[in-house]
């Protein structure tokens, strides 16, 4: 550590946490030191590796409109300008840029991936974003299309004061799709109605998509000359890196502590050593149980706001509502397999004509999956002998002293497999391999004690040289993008000091 320089300790290597400390690492008189209980970086938003292939927790579409964040990811990764293995193999006609890389030759590529999403809905297929075209009429029938209509002209008319998610989402689609699409999956990812949960997730998460820009731009879709700005939740396509998100966060994670910064792993926060309303040193635990004191001019926290009011000194009531703030837990259970049933219904062609989704939403009220994750189709470059194999992933929420998660890993994959089989993605003969994550703390949710939330930052604030960022830090169901900005941004408020 260089005595010389200022020290800012970053809890957690998440892409806030790297976002920030890549920020500071541009001015030479600050060294960042970050500490992270796992033995990678990436966070959330790492990509987990088996035998050969690999799968992110959760699945990461790279978009953002910020033109910063998108110069530091190709910093790291040159854009794709040659078709990928698989457009090769099935003749994919594309444009790509003359800049950039081919991947088939480098490694280190930002891959430009067709978006494809579907919604399984009473054992049939609709395209997400929904499409307005015969097929969904169709699959919905013409009485519950007419009430649909009915049911949104009544919504544009009579607007309901938002309080609770139920009201964003009805406000924006009408009752009876909002029934249909949303309010059963609500309750599935998040553990609770959505008449139980702020409107503050849809303000920041979907604020702009409605029905009729869903509309608007099933029609505009139609019109190739034809371009407007799109809603993330409506792009077309997305940036993903050829061997997962996790190859951005080691690239950057190498260039940190090329340029002087430190990355310490398998070191939990365990609290502060403070004076007065000035944090002095980052108490880090070791696997060995050790705990070692890191000296600290600034702090910057992206763990949960629950984990990290355990090392503050807080009155009673502020920790205590801290402590239970709300979170839903994630379990993702994979499956490498040598078959994979859901066919290919567009013109897109696709290896061994697969469905080209890279999500299908699993709508269905008797399933306890909520998502399945194709990797195939975010990169082949994942799937180890991609042309024979497959990697699925079906994703569940739950909390941690909930029924489900107190299963053991054996008992999950069982049930994955039954539910795989149930909807027809493949045989249990059909599985080589099956491994399991479990991720704590995965989405920040908005009930209960979140009301209280000003409140609770509002104190943490006072210690001057503490800062909040990343989704969990700041306690907001944010996308890569927002958390990355949201690291440099902190880092630039130090900087400034």
């Amino acid at each position: 550590m260089n005595k010389n320089k200022k020290t800012v300790v970053i809890i957690g290597a998440g892409p806030a946490g790297l976002a920030c400390a890549y920020e500071l690492i541009k001015n030479s008189e600050i060294q960042p030191i970050i500490i992270e209980k796992l033995p990678c970086v990436g966070g959330l938003s790492r990509t987990v590796y088996k035998n050969g292939s690999g799968v992110d927790i959760g699945g990461h579409r790279l978009h953002t409109s910020d033109e910063y964040i998108k110069s530091i990811w190709f910093q790291f990764l040159k854009k794709q300008n040659a078709p990928a293995i698989d457009d090769l193999f099935c003749q994919r006609e594309l444009n790509f840029s003359k800049d950039g890389a081919n991947p088939n030759e480098v490694d280190d590529v930002m891959m430009i991936r067709r978006r494809f999403s579907s919604i399984i809905y009473n054992s049939k297929f609709f395209p997400y974003p929904l499409k307005f075209e015969l097929s969904t009429f169709l699959n919905l029938g013409l009485i519950t299309s007419f009430k649909a209509g009915l049911s949104y002209i009544k919504s544009m008319i009579f607007k309901r004061k938002e309080v609770t998610l139920e009201d964003f989402m009805v406000n924006r689609f009408g009752y009876v799709l909002y029934s249909i699409f949303f309010k059963d999956y609500t309750k599935k990812v998040w553990g609770l109605d959505a008449s139980e949960l702020s409107c503050e997730w849809g303000h920041q998460r979907i604020r702009k998509l409605s029905l009729f820009k869903t509309i608007l731009n099933s029609i505009v879709s139609k019109f190739k000359f034809i371009k407007l700005k799109k809603e993330t939740s409506l792009i077309d396509e997305f940036y993903y890196p050829k061997y997962g998100c996790s190859q951005l966060w080691d690239l950057m994670a190498k260039y940190i502590i090329d340029n002087g910064g430190q990355i310490y792993y398998n070191c939990e926060f365990a609290g502060f050593n403070y004076q007065n309303n000035r944090i002095l040193s980052v108490k880090c635990k070791e696997n060995n149980g050790l705990i070692k004191d890191i000296n600290a001019n600034y702090i910057v926290s992206t763990i949960p706001i629950n984990e990290l009011i355990t090392g503050i000194d807080a009155p009673l009531n502020i920790k205590q509502e801290a402590l239970n703030l709300p979170y839903r837990d994630y379990i993702l259970v994979s499956f490498y397999t040598n078959k994979f049933n859901l066919k290919n219904k567009t013109d897109y062609k696709t290896i061994n004509d697969i469905t080209p989704d890279c999500w299908i939403y699993l709508q269905e009220r008797d399933a306890i999956a909520a998502r399945i994750q194709i990797m195939n189709n975010w990169s082949p470059y994942l799937v180890n002998d991609f042309r024979n194999n497959y990697l699925i992933s079906l994703e569940y929420f739950a909390n941690e002293n909930d029924d489900f998660w107190q299963k053991t890993d054996d008992e999950i994959i069982e049930i994955a497999k039954m539910e795989a089989q149930k909807y027809d993605l493949f045989k249990q003969e059909n599985v080589i391999e099956s491994f399991i994550v479990r991720e704590k703390k995965a989405y920040p949710t908005y009930f209960g004690s979140y009301k209280n939330i000003n409140e609770i930052k509002k104190y943490i604030s006072k210690y001057d040289n503490l800062y909040l960022a990343g989704r969990n830090g700041q306690h907001q169901y944010n996308n890569m993008d927002e958390a990355m900005i949201s690291g440099i941004n902190v880092a630039r408020e130090i900087i400034k000091r």
